[in-house]
Protein backbone atom coordinates (compact mmCIF):
# COMPACT_ATOMS: atom_id res chain seq x y z
CA UNK A 1 0.00 0.00 0.00
CA UNK A 2 3.21 2.44 0.85
CA UNK A 3 4.50 2.06 -2.86
CA UNK A 4 1.36 2.45 -4.03
CA UNK A 5 0.62 5.44 -2.60
CA UNK A 6 4.05 7.12 -3.42
CA UNK A 7 4.13 6.26 -6.64
CA UNK A 8 0.50 7.95 -7.15
CA UNK A 9 1.66 10.84 -5.23
CA UNK A 10 4.16 11.19 -7.48
CA UNK A 11 2.30 11.00 -10.88
CA UNK A 12 -0.87 13.28 -9.02
CA UNK A 13 2.23 15.73 -8.25
CA UNK A 14 2.84 16.06 -11.67
CA UNK A 15 -0.57 16.59 -13.07
CA UNK A 16 -1.20 19.35 -9.75
CA UNK A 17 1.39 21.70 -10.86
CA UNK A 18 0.63 21.49 -14.73
CA UNK A 19 -1.03 25.28 -15.74
CA UNK A 20 -4.42 23.88 -16.31
CA UNK A 21 -7.78 25.08 -15.68
CA UNK A 22 -8.17 24.31 -12.03
CA UNK A 23 -5.24 27.06 -11.58
CA UNK A 24 -6.57 29.40 -13.48
CA UNK A 25 -9.90 29.61 -11.66
CA UNK A 26 -8.02 29.88 -8.31
CA UNK A 27 -5.60 32.22 -9.57
CA UNK A 28 -8.38 34.28 -10.86
CA UNK A 29 -10.12 34.18 -7.76
CA UNK A 30 -7.04 35.40 -5.53
CA UNK A 31 -6.33 38.00 -7.64
CA UNK A 32 -9.71 40.02 -8.44
CA UNK A 33 -12.25 38.83 -5.84
CA UNK A 34 -11.10 37.27 -2.05
CA UNK A 35 -9.11 34.72 -0.19
CA UNK A 36 -11.80 33.45 1.12
CA UNK A 37 -13.63 32.94 -2.45
CA UNK A 38 -10.12 31.28 -4.06
CA UNK A 39 -10.02 29.13 -1.13
CA UNK A 40 -13.71 28.09 -1.56
CA UNK A 41 -12.92 27.66 -5.54
CA UNK A 42 -10.02 25.00 -4.27
CA UNK A 43 -11.99 23.54 -2.00
CA UNK A 44 -14.97 22.85 -4.53
CA UNK A 45 -12.00 21.52 -7.00
CA UNK A 46 -10.99 19.15 -4.34
CA UNK A 47 -14.51 18.32 -3.42
CA UNK A 48 -14.13 16.88 -7.30
CA UNK A 49 -11.58 15.22 -7.28
CA UNK A 50 -13.03 12.69 -4.42
CA UNK A 51 -16.14 12.36 -6.72
CA UNK A 52 -13.88 10.97 -9.21
CA UNK A 53 -11.51 8.39 -7.20
CA UNK A 54 -14.58 7.12 -5.88
CA UNK A 55 -16.18 6.71 -9.16
CA UNK A 56 -13.60 4.93 -10.48
CA UNK A 57 -12.68 2.65 -8.14
CA UNK A 58 -16.23 1.60 -7.79
CA UNK A 59 -16.30 1.69 -11.48
CA UNK A 60 -18.44 4.06 -12.69
CA UNK A 61 -16.71 5.79 -14.39
CA UNK A 62 -15.80 3.36 -16.65
CA UNK A 63 -18.76 4.47 -18.62
CA UNK A 64 -16.46 7.32 -20.25
CA UNK A 65 -14.37 4.78 -21.55
CA UNK A 66 -16.92 1.87 -22.57
CA UNK A 67 -19.73 4.21 -23.70
CA UNK A 68 -19.04 6.64 -26.68
CA UNK A 69 -22.65 8.73 -25.46
CA UNK A 70 -21.31 8.65 -22.25
CA UNK A 71 -17.94 10.36 -22.91
CA UNK A 72 -19.44 12.55 -25.32
CA UNK A 73 -22.82 13.66 -23.34
CA UNK A 74 -20.04 14.85 -20.64
CA UNK A 75 -17.41 16.25 -23.72
CA UNK A 76 -20.14 18.70 -24.85
CA UNK A 77 -22.18 19.50 -21.33
CA UNK A 78 -17.96 20.69 -20.22
CA UNK A 79 -17.20 22.49 -23.43
CA UNK A 80 -20.36 24.41 -23.36
CA UNK A 81 -19.79 25.05 -19.48
CA UNK A 82 -16.94 26.30 -20.21
CA UNK A 83 -17.09 28.72 -23.03
CA UNK A 84 -20.09 29.76 -21.38
CA UNK A 85 -18.15 31.19 -18.04
CA UNK A 86 -15.68 32.32 -20.47
CA UNK A 87 -18.05 34.26 -22.46
CA UNK A 88 -19.18 35.92 -18.81
CA UNK A 89 -15.77 36.84 -17.93
CA UNK A 90 -15.14 38.97 -21.06
CA UNK A 91 -18.45 40.32 -21.00
CA UNK A 92 -17.83 41.32 -17.29
CA UNK A 93 -14.34 42.56 -18.50
CA UNK A 94 -15.66 44.54 -21.30
CA UNK A 95 -18.48 46.09 -19.42
CA UNK A 96 -16.05 46.95 -16.67
CA UNK A 97 -18.33 45.62 -13.81
CA UNK A 98 -18.09 43.27 -10.64
CA UNK A 99 -15.81 45.32 -8.68
CA UNK A 100 -13.57 43.55 -6.33
CA UNK A 101 -15.10 42.38 -3.21
CA UNK A 102 -13.48 43.35 0.39
CA UNK A 103 -10.43 40.87 1.12
CA UNK A 104 -12.40 38.88 3.35
CA UNK A 105 -15.88 38.04 0.67
CA UNK A 106 -19.47 36.92 1.64
CA UNK A 107 -20.66 33.21 2.42
CA UNK A 108 -22.45 33.55 -0.59
CA UNK A 109 -19.83 34.62 -2.85
CA UNK A 110 -18.17 31.95 -1.13
CA UNK A 111 -20.44 29.15 -1.64
CA UNK A 112 -20.78 30.67 -5.72
CA UNK A 113 -17.24 29.94 -5.77
CA UNK A 114 -17.24 26.86 -3.99
CA UNK A 115 -20.42 25.51 -7.04
CA UNK A 116 -17.94 26.95 -9.81
CA UNK A 117 -14.85 24.66 -8.83
CA UNK A 118 -16.85 21.38 -8.40
CA UNK A 119 -19.17 22.02 -11.85
CA UNK A 120 -15.69 22.61 -13.31
CA UNK A 121 -14.03 19.44 -12.34
CA UNK A 122 -16.93 17.32 -12.37
CA UNK A 123 -17.71 18.27 -15.86
CA UNK A 124 -14.36 17.71 -17.68
CA UNK A 125 -14.27 14.17 -18.89
CA UNK A 126 -10.68 14.30 -18.77
CA UNK A 127 -10.34 14.27 -15.62
CA UNK A 128 -12.54 11.19 -15.62
CA UNK A 129 -10.51 9.12 -18.11
CA UNK A 130 -7.18 10.14 -16.11
CA UNK A 131 -9.05 8.46 -13.30
CA UNK A 132 -10.18 5.44 -14.42
CA UNK A 133 -7.06 4.97 -16.63
CA UNK A 134 -4.25 5.58 -13.88
CA UNK A 135 -6.07 4.66 -10.40
CA UNK A 136 -6.78 0.93 -10.88
CA UNK A 137 -2.65 0.39 -11.65
CA UNK A 138 -2.17 1.41 -8.56
CA UNK A 139 -4.62 -0.76 -5.80
CA UNK A 140 -3.12 -3.49 -4.35
CA UNK A 141 -3.80 -6.89 -4.91
CA UNK A 142 -7.11 -7.61 -1.93
CA UNK A 143 -7.59 -3.81 -1.22
CA UNK A 144 -11.04 -2.65 -0.73
CA UNK A 145 -10.89 -0.86 -4.29
CA UNK A 146 -13.47 2.07 -2.97
CA UNK A 147 -11.42 2.84 0.23
CA UNK A 148 -8.15 2.31 -1.48
CA UNK A 149 -9.95 4.73 -4.28
CA UNK A 150 -10.76 7.27 -1.90
CA UNK A 151 -7.12 7.10 -0.05
CA UNK A 152 -4.99 8.01 -3.41
CA UNK A 153 -7.94 11.01 -4.43
CA UNK A 154 -6.99 11.90 -0.93
CA UNK A 155 -3.30 12.21 -1.68
CA UNK A 156 -4.40 13.77 -4.66
CA UNK A 157 -6.58 16.39 -2.84
CA UNK A 158 -3.90 16.99 -0.26
CA UNK A 159 -1.02 18.11 -3.07
CA UNK A 160 -3.90 19.88 -4.22
CA UNK A 161 -4.94 21.92 -1.21
CA UNK A 162 -0.84 22.73 -0.58
CA UNK A 163 -0.39 23.87 -4.31
CA UNK A 164 -3.70 25.70 -4.25
CA UNK A 165 -2.48 27.04 -0.63
CA UNK A 166 0.94 28.28 -2.14
CA UNK A 167 -0.82 30.17 -5.01
CA UNK A 168 -3.91 31.79 -2.93
CA UNK A 169 -0.88 33.29 -0.43
CA UNK A 170 1.45 34.56 -3.80
CA UNK A 171 -1.58 36.35 -5.09
CA UNK A 172 -2.77 37.87 -1.67
CA UNK A 173 0.68 39.44 -1.35
CA UNK A 174 -0.04 40.80 -4.81
CA UNK A 175 -3.25 41.43 -4.36
CA UNK A 176 -3.33 45.30 -3.58
CA UNK A 177 -1.92 46.11 -6.79
CA UNK A 178 -3.48 43.81 -8.63
CA UNK A 179 -7.29 44.42 -7.70
CA UNK A 180 -7.55 47.83 -9.03
CA UNK A 181 -10.52 47.97 -11.21
CA UNK A 182 -8.43 48.18 -14.44
CA UNK A 183 -6.35 45.54 -13.83
CA UNK A 184 -9.10 42.81 -12.56
CA UNK A 185 -10.79 43.54 -15.76
CA UNK A 186 -7.37 42.16 -17.85
CA UNK A 187 -7.50 39.75 -15.17
CA UNK A 188 -10.85 38.42 -16.01
CA UNK A 189 -10.64 39.01 -20.45
CA UNK A 190 -7.47 36.61 -20.15
CA UNK A 191 -9.13 34.19 -17.87
CA UNK A 192 -12.19 34.26 -20.09
CA UNK A 193 -10.08 33.93 -23.01
CA UNK A 194 -8.27 31.00 -21.48
CA UNK A 195 -11.60 29.34 -20.30
CA UNK A 196 -13.29 29.62 -24.23
CA UNK A 197 -10.26 27.68 -25.42
CA UNK A 198 -9.81 25.35 -22.75
CA UNK A 199 -14.12 24.54 -24.01
CA UNK A 200 -12.80 25.17 -27.85
CA UNK A 201 -10.32 22.78 -27.18
CA UNK A 202 -12.67 19.70 -25.41
CA UNK A 203 -15.50 20.42 -27.92
CA UNK A 204 -12.75 19.72 -30.72
CA UNK A 205 -10.29 17.35 -29.41
CA UNK A 206 -10.59 13.60 -30.34
CA UNK A 207 -11.36 10.93 -27.72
Amino acid sequence: MTSAVLGFAVVAAALTVTPGLDTALVLRAALTRSRREAAATAAGIVAGLFVWGAAAAAGVSVLLTASEVAYEVLRWAGAAYLVWFGIRLLVRAARGHGAPVAAGGTASSAWRAARTGLATNLLNPKVGVFYVALLPQFLPAGSDPLLTGLLLAGVHAGLSTLWFAGLVLLASALSRELRRPAVTRVIDGVTGVALVGFGVRLAVAAR
